[in-house]
């Protein structure tokens, strides 16, 4: 028996409104660039359908698909500072929360009896 995956059959409703936004875009993108989809797909080393199927917003297309394509269209240097864990404002908090905290002992003087 296989087993389905269910992010792919039925994402959270914000990762499936994004991804479909991406593809959107993607589309937007590569129709300013008077690009066809062949075209895209050659460029990138893909077949059409990988194209298709990102413009789409399919969650089952891979992230390599994702990429490429925004790489083709010279967008992909946002994409390399997501999950950037500098601006990961919960993390930060979180592993800070986690570190051991220096304890400092009062101190008791000097002992001036030689």
């Amino acid at each position: 028996m296989i087993a389905k995956n269910t992010l792919l059959q039925a994402p959270p409703y914000p990762v499936e409104q994004t991804v479909k936004r991406l593809g959107e875009n993607l589309r937007t993108a590569r129709t300013r660039r008077k690009l066809t989809i062949a075209k895209v797909a050659q460029k990138i080393g893909t077949g059409p359908r990988a194209v298709m199927d990102a413009e789409k917003g399919k969650p089952s297309t891979t992230i390599g698909v994702y990429a490429a394509l925004l790489w083709a269209y010279d967008l992909l240097s946002p994409l390399g500072d997501l999950a950037n864990p500098l601006t990961d404002e919960q993390g930060l908090t979180l592993a800070s929360a986690r570190e051991k905290k220096t304890r400092v002992r009062k101190s008791q003087g000097l002992d001036s009896d030689f």
